[in-house]
């Protein structure tokens, strides 16, 4: 019997049932891993215009993990800038540079210690890249630990190799080593892995499918639902 999950897309200052499912299950995962500083584990983004996320939901509607999108609006500092800006302020100046295009990043990936091992991180991120035509960004930065490195260079992010120390920040703690990562053009994905790309540009063309994704323990069923909702206000 395999896994099934439902990856569904909302707008966080219209969703705040979701906003919270997510931020908890969320917490919940850093605390188990021992990280309690993450400075985006607040609850800033849910009151953010531009924040777009995916939700990975159950059958019975239980959130098992999530990934954001946040759009830089030149007002709100993006949260790679929150978290390592202060140790080199070139991270503001080479986000801005990208700001006219329409640029962003991908943040916020987790999920529960209940789907580990079962590959949904790639998942959730192929994901989020494929939902960010519909609010028009060109690129997309991250922010990424050491182990999940090769994961976001799969999918097109190329390391940063000005910033920091080669690239590299301490952070969130001693422990680890970040690194800040852009995606070159989140229109062609050109730097990403063939296998990659086709997904995302499936994901994008085809935003609702159903599908079976082969993971690392076997297929993962998956009901796609990545059309942004057009919400009544």
């Amino acid at each position: 019997m395999g896994v099934k999950l439902r990856f569904r897309s909302f707008t966080a200052i219209k969703d705040a049932e979701t906003c919270e499912k997510y931020l908890e299950g969320h917490v919940q995962v850093l605390k188990d891993y021992g990280i309690t500083n993450i400075t985006t584990n607040n609850r800033q983004w849910m009151t953010l215009p531009n924040v777009h996320g995916i939700v990975a939901e159950t059958e019975n509607g239980e959130v098992v993990g999530g990934v954001r999108v946040h759009i830089a609006d030149g007002v709100h500092p993006l949260p790679v800038e929150k978290a390592v800006g202060t140790m080199d302020p070139n991270v503001a100046t080479i986000i801005n540079e990208y700001f006219d295009d329409g640029t962003g990043e991908l943040c916020g990936l987790w999920n529960a210690k209940s789907v580990a091992g079962i590959g949904i991180s790639i998942l959730l991120v192929r994901a989020g890249i494929a939902i960010v035509n519909q609010v028009r960004l060109a690129s997309l930065f991250t922010i990424c630990a050491d182990y999940t490195l090769p994961m976001v260079k799969k999918v097109g992010f190329v390391v940063e190799d000005g910033l920091g120390k080669g690239g590299e920040f301490v952070y969130p703690n001693d422990s680890y080593i970040a690194r800040v990562l852009r995606k070159m053009n989140a229109e062609t994905l050109e730097t990403a892995e063939e296998f990659d790309r086709n997904r995302i540009f499936d994901l994008r063309n085809n935003p609702v499918q159903h599908t079976f994704e082969m993971g690392p323990k076997g297929e993962v069923e998956i009901d796609y639902q990545l059309v942004i909702p057009k919400y009544d206000d």
